[in-house]
């Protein structure tokens, strides 16, 4: 590979071409289903792929089909197959829903409002993940362009990943036959802890989450009549919430929640703590004189990665400040969002934590938990030797530093499917997502030269698999897609 040339081809067609659409894709309010019930009436998923879909036909890669395809009463998928050389595949991955909007955005930024400043182009979704369909194919051209051999490559782009997931299973299964065996998955919808290399996720935690509703009256009451008589539904909500996490310092209290860290995974932690330093933590856009969980970097890197923590997202029952009168209120409901272990069973870690907020409820309190999310985790496979030299070479020639393995704290329950699918896959899962880019909240940005340098790289790694898989380094994949359904998925 000639890697000033690809620099210059990459560079340039981020700068002329990628950019400019991704403008454009960001203009569309295309929330992901969980978040818009009436996503097909509105059309701005079909819009989006659309969008994307007819970008990708008009690309020179050579060998290139591009299909729309649309399973009844599910959200599209855009299915691309480049043909190759060799027997082998490369299975590259992104999604194209967003997020809502959140609030909290600059006077002069919006989620549906692009702009550039700098080296950063702001607006919902850009870089999780509308930019994975534009550095895949990109990545495949610049190896086209130099001649350079590759392995049939497919690329999948998702509508419901924000949401779960819940509609590609049926996509795989539908798409086995013309899937094949990838041994080799990439996935461009993760994070990296800085911008100085490339960062790959060796881990995402699972997810279990849903709604907390404690009721204590049929109808709301003076609270001076009642208090000290009738329990706040508050208090019994937060006294159930106790038995889960230790308000004091937000460990889980269950330890059927917890799992054994891998030796591997605490010495990549404390590797990963002494690069970052204080990035750790400073990313987060914390208050003046607030400062973090912990006082030990490692011990922050884990609980990130491989401790569960629990989130409140959503609460209900709770009128606005400006409308709350002295009223000893009927119910409060919130939205809990529990991250788990890499390796724990989402299903097990739900239904323990529906036992445990729901069994003996204080004051004999109606409490119900509803399970809205069950996601799996992931633990990456061991590197191939092949696998891990392509990285580091290209985290060398294109960020100039070595690559970095580190867990990530979110879920793409993608990862877990295609883990069941191929357990004998080598994975590479990076992406744009670093320090401050907010993803899911206000402000939310992409990185563009991080855009070009992971594209670049994506193109080198395809390079060595080809080389890899003529030595026979790549067999061993395990079964083919297909057949039974990959259990229960939740979102990300």
């Amino acid at each position: 590979m000639d890697i000033e040339r690809t620099g210059r081809m990459v560079d340039e067609a981020w700068d002329g071409d990628i950019v400019p659409r991704l403008v454009e894709y960001i203009r569309i309010p295309n929330k992901s289903p969980m978040f818009d019930a009436d996503w097909q009436a509105n059309g701005y998923m079909d819009d989006a792929t659309d969008l994307l879909a007819d970008w990708a036909r008009k690309q020179p890669v050579k060998g290139m089909k591009v299909e729309v395809v649309r399973l009844q009463d599910r959200t599209p998928l855009i299915f691309i197959e480049v043909d190759g050389q060799g027997s082998d595949c490369v299975l590259l991955y992104g999604h194209l829903d967003k997020q809502p909007e959140m609030t909290g955005w600059a006077d002069d930024l919006g989620p549906w409002t692009p702009v550039l400043k700098g080296d950063k182009l702001y607006g919902r979704g850009g870089a999780d993940d509308g930019y994975a369909i534009f550095g895949s194919l990109t990545a495949i051209r610049a190896l086209q362009e130099q001649g350079l051999p590759h392995s049939r490559c497919v690329v999948l782009i998702e509508a419901c990943e924000e949401s779960g997931s819940y509609d590609l299973p049926a996509y795989v299964d539908h798409l086995a036959e013309r899937i094949g065996k990838p041994s080799l998955v990439v996935c461009l919808d993760s994070g990296c802890a800085n911008y100085d290399q490339l960062w790959c996720t060796t881990s995402l935690r699972g997810l279990a989450g849903g709604n907390l509703r404690v009721k204590v009256l049929t109808e709301g009451v003076h609270s001076g009549d009642a208090s000290g008589i009738v329990p706040s539904s508050f208090r019994v909500l937060r006294e159930l919430l106790s038995r889960l996490e230790d308000e004091a310092t937000g460990a889980i209290r269950v330890e059927d929640l917890h799992v054994e860290i891998p030796p591997q995974r605490l010495e990549q932690a404390r590797r990963a703590a002494e690069v970052l330093g204080d990035d750790i933590f400073d990313k987060f856009p914390f208050l003046p004189g607030m400062r973090p969980m912990a006082d030990d970097l490692t011990e922050m890197v884990l609980n990130r990665t491989w401790r569960p923590m629990l989130s409140v997202t959503g609460a209900d029952g709770l009128p606005a400040l400006t409308s709350a009168g002295n009223v000893l209120r009927p119910f409060t409901a919130v939205k809990l969002s529990l991250r788990l272990p890499p390796t724990l069973n989402p299903r097990v870690a739900s239904e323990r934590l529906r036992q445990l907020l729901t069994e003996n409820p204080p004051y004999g309190a109606e409490v119900e938990f509803e399970v809205e999310k069950s996601s799996t985790g992931w633990n990456a496979p061991a590197l191939a030797p092949w696998l891990e030299h392509a990285i580091d070479h290209a985290s060398q020639e294109f960020f100039g530093a070595p690559a970095m393995y580190m867990g990530e704290g979110g879920t793409i329950p993608f990862m877990g499917m295609l883990g069941e699918k191929f357990p004998g896959a080598q994975f590479m899962i990076t992406g744009v997502l670093g320090p401050h880019s907010n993803a899911h909240g206000p402000n939310e940005f992409l990185h563009i030269p991080t855009g070009k340098r992971v594209t670049k790289v994506v193109a080198r790694v395809i390079a060595e698999h080809f080389e890899a898989s003529e030595k026979g380094l790549t067999r061993g994949v395990g079964v083919a897609v297909g057949g039974e359904g990959f259990g229960d998925h939740g979102c990300c």
